[in-house]
């Protein structure tokens, strides 16, 4: 699962979407619950990063008992029947969110260490994910929303090493999470496509996509894979 990523600007996504640039501000530095872009079809918006479940009271994702709720990542999974993702699924409400890198916590040494990806061509990531908008009861704002989706990475040679193990699980019942990619020739498939075409492009990247190292240079280390 991705909790950080750095975006693309506005007038990168412009050029690279060919449509208008998002239209309000965001950080270069995203983290949950916080605005970003992200591309529609045929639009780009900027949204709030942890969808916002259909019948909640306040933007911030909550449970009927009031409990917090990690909305910014989707199990591919579960997408289809959770129901803070349901109906954005079944009515095609899917987005491309673009990333110049993003962030997952690598415990090979014992303790976490911030590990930063970037594509090997140095282009932007343009992640898949899931929209929707919520009107808020008391004010009738209308507020974009929008999450990564995310698949089991289980084994990849790269993927694989982050996030903290479950020593009680063996490698294979870890059941690591990793974001979606899509190359440009998917970018209409997944935005305009069936929920089938679009579900065929849920795969596990290879590792020659990826430029990768710790984010913070003073805790450089070197992965062997």
């Amino acid at each position: 699962m991705c909790n950080l990523y750095n975006p693309v600007s506005p007038q990168k996504i412009s050029m690279a979407y060919a449509v208008a640039a998002p239209v309000g501000d965001y950080a270069a530095t995203i983290a949950t619950l916080k605005p970003g872009p992200v591309v529609i079809a045929g639009r780009s918006i900027v949204a709030q990063w942890g969808m916002i479940p259909p019948n909640a009271r306040t933007r911030i994702p909550t449970l009927p008992n009031g409990q917090r709720m990690s909305t910014n990542n989707a199990r591919r999974e579960r997408m289809a029947t959770a129901p803070t993702y349901r109906a954005a699924w079944g009515k095609g409400q899917r987005c491309i969110i673009p990333a110049e890198s993003y962030d997952e916590p690598y415990w090979g040494t014992g303790k976490n260490i911030w590990w930063r990806f970037w594509r090997a061509d140095g282009e932007p990531w343009a992640l898949a994910g899931l929209w929707s908008e919520w009107t808020d009861p008391q004010t009738g704002e209308v507020v974009p929303s929008y999450t990564m989706i995310t698949q089991n990475c289980d084994g990849h040679p790269l993927l694989g090493l982050m996030h903290k193990p479950d020593p009680k699980l063996p490698p294979d019942k870890q059941d690591k999470r990793a974001v979606v990619p899509l190359e440009q020739g998917q970018w209409d498939q997944w935005l305009n496509g069936s929920t089938t075409q679009a579900e065929e492009l849920i795969r596990v990247p290879d590792v020659g996509l990826f430029k990768h190292g710790a984010a913070d240079a003073a805790q450089q280390i070197t992965l062997l894979i």
